[in-house]
C-alpha cells in the first residue's frame, strides 16, 4: 500500500506522522489563501485564527512537499486518522498530479491526497472568506488558541516555503503586513482587536492536536 499527502500548510514543517520519503515540488491551478478558520490550535471560536487552504486558480501553481507512506494497510490507517483529526476543519479531500522542478509536463506522482474547504460560508462553517490584508494581518496578529497564537503560524510557514526555496509572494505580503501591525500595537502601547462573528455551532476538539509547533 502506497499513500502520498501533499502538504501546502503546517505539514510542510511539522507532519506529525511517519513517513518514507519526501518530495519537494508543487500542484498547477491552485494557490495558498488565508481564508480558513482555526478554532481549536491558533484560534477559540470567540476569536478564530486564520489558516491557509487552497482555492482553484487556473495558471496557478503551490509548492510543497508530498509525503510518502509505504508498508501495510494499518500504517495507512494510522496515519489518514491523525490527519483527519489534525486536518478536521478541512471539509474536503481530493487527489491532485504533483510535479517535481524541472518537469513541468509529467507528474512525479499522481493521486496525491490533498485535504482543502469548500468556498461557501454557508455549507462550510469553517470558511471565513477572503477580507482586505490589512483586516487578516490584524486579525491573525491578534489570535491565539491551545497551540500557540496564530502569527507564529504565519512566521513558520513563511520560513518553512523559504526553506524549500519556493516563497509564496502572498505569504511575504500577509507576514508583512502582520510585522506591521505589531509595530504599531507595541508602539501604542493599545492593541486593538477585531471582531469576527462566527456560526454557534463551530465544534471544538475535546484534546487539541498540537500539530503545528
Amino acid at each position: 500500500m502506497v499513500l502520498w499527502v501533499f502538504s501546502y500548510g503546517s505539514l510542510i514543517w511539522n507532519p506529525g506522522f511517519d513517513f518514507e520519503e519526501r518530495i519537494i515540488g508543487y500542484i498547477k491551478d491552485y494557490r495558498r489563501v488565508f481564508d480558513l478558520a482555526c478554532i481549536d490550535h491558533r484560534g477559540t471560536p470567540e476569536r478564530p485564527a486564520r489558516t491557509c487552504t487552497i482555492e482553484p486558480k487556473k495558471g496557478a501553481i503551490c509548492w510543497g512537499a508530498a509525503y510518502c507512506v509505504r508498508g501495510d494497510k494499518e500504517r495507512e490507517i494510522e496515519a489518514m486518522q491523525y490527519l483527519e483529526r489534525r486536518e478536521c476543519e478541512y471539509d474536503l479531500k481530493g487527489c491532485v498530479d504533483f510535479y517535481k522542478e524541472g518537469d513541468s509536463k509529467k507528474p512525479a506522482v499522481t493521486k496525491v491526497l490533498v485535504f482543502m474547504s469548500t468556498p461557501d460560508p454557508v455549507g462550510n462553517k469553517y470558511y471565513l472568506g477572503p477580507a482586505p490584508l490589512q483586516e487578516m494581518a490584524i486579525q491573525i496578529a491578534t489570535s491565539s488558541g491551545p497551540c500557540g497564537n496564530n502569527r507564529e503560524y504565519l512566521f513558520k510557514l513563511e520560513k518553512a516555503l523559504s526553506n524549500i526555496g519556493h516563497e509564496d509572494d502572498y505569504v511575504i505580503e500577509l507576514a508583512n503586513e502582520v510585522r506591521k501591525y505589531l509595530e504599531i500595537s507595541e508602539g501604542n502601547n493599545s492593541p486593538s482587536y477585531l471582531s469576527v462573528q462566527m456560526p454557534s455551532n463551530l465544534r471544538i476538539l475535546e484534546t487539541p492536536v498540537a500539530v503545528d509547533s
